[in-house]
């Protein structure tokens, strides 16, 4: 009898450790470089560009000019709010006719917007403002807006 509670004892401390467990959780989609390279700036359109990178998560307010592409990385420990770790968007921009414009990667370092690779054809980036706004959000996920329906 005594075997059988040390056992059970050592199953059920298992079991709580684990349900301890840090767990990495990744939301949302980013294309690979691979395919962001398949996009040609100034000549792929936005059908061109679902179809090779496929529909955006998100889209720019004005008729569409920008498409974004979006991963975040939750980090889960045990009873804790989940806390995002890493947030990366990728921004491909069109013209007033459905060209691509700019094809950019942004990452964040120490809570600040950087752009990891860049293909533009003009300097202004009209989503940045956009991008500001989906970056300043890190850190501000909490249980009840994750998991809201």
């Amino acid at each position: 009898m005594a075997k059988n509670t040390g056992i059970a004892a050592a199953l059920v401390a298992a079991l709580f450790l684990a349900a301890c467990a840090e767990q990495i959780r990744m939301h949302g989609f980013v294309p690979s470089d691979d395919d962001l390279d398949a996009v040609v700036v100034g000549r792929d359109t936005q059908l061109t560009v679902r179809t090779i990178l496929g529909p955006p998560g998100t889209t720019g307010l004005e008729a569409e000019t920008g498409w974004y592409y979006v991963r975040s990385t939750y980090r889960d420990f045990a009873y804790q709010t989940p806390e995002e770790i890493d947030r990366e968007v990728v921004a491909v921009s069109f013209d007033d006719r459905g060209v691509v414009e700019n094809v950019e990667r942004f990452g964040i370092e120490d809570g600040q917007v950087i752009a990891l690779s860049r293909r533009v054809t003009d300097d202004n980036t009209r989503g940045v403002g956009f991008l500001r706004q989906l970056f300043g959000n890190l850190g501000r996920v909490t249980a009840d807006t994750l998991f809201r329906r």
